[in-house]
């Protein structure tokens, strides 16, 4: 079965518009071979802004803390959520 030409051609998938097409040889075109449809889904992943668990003021308030040296550190709490993300993870064995 032949899928298109033997020619190397470059790809050219519109993405978002923070990626930029690959460069292509002097002489040559860019021709999709392909068309590639994302669902609503996936491009709500490719959306940061889309994340309802993201929160950028709270980010904000962080990074600020940071800057001016407020921000402490609770190694208890950091150790316990460590800990139960594990065992949530893990598959719990019966004995």
């Amino acid at each position: 079965m032949k899928i298109g030409s033997l020619e190397t051609k470059a790809m050219s998938l519109p993405v978002s518009g923070e990626r930029k097409a690959p460069a292509t040889a002097p002489g040559t075109s860019a021709e999709p071979s392909a068309k590639v449809e994302l669902s609503a889904a996936a491009s709500a992943l490719g959306s940061p802004a889309a994340d309802p668990t993201f929160d950028t003021a709270k980010v904000e308030r962080i990074a600020q803390a940071i800057r001016e040296g407020r921000f402490t550190i609770d190694p208890e709490a950091i150790a316990e959520k460590l800990i139960a993300n594990a065992q949530e993870l893990l598959p719990r064995q019966s004995r």
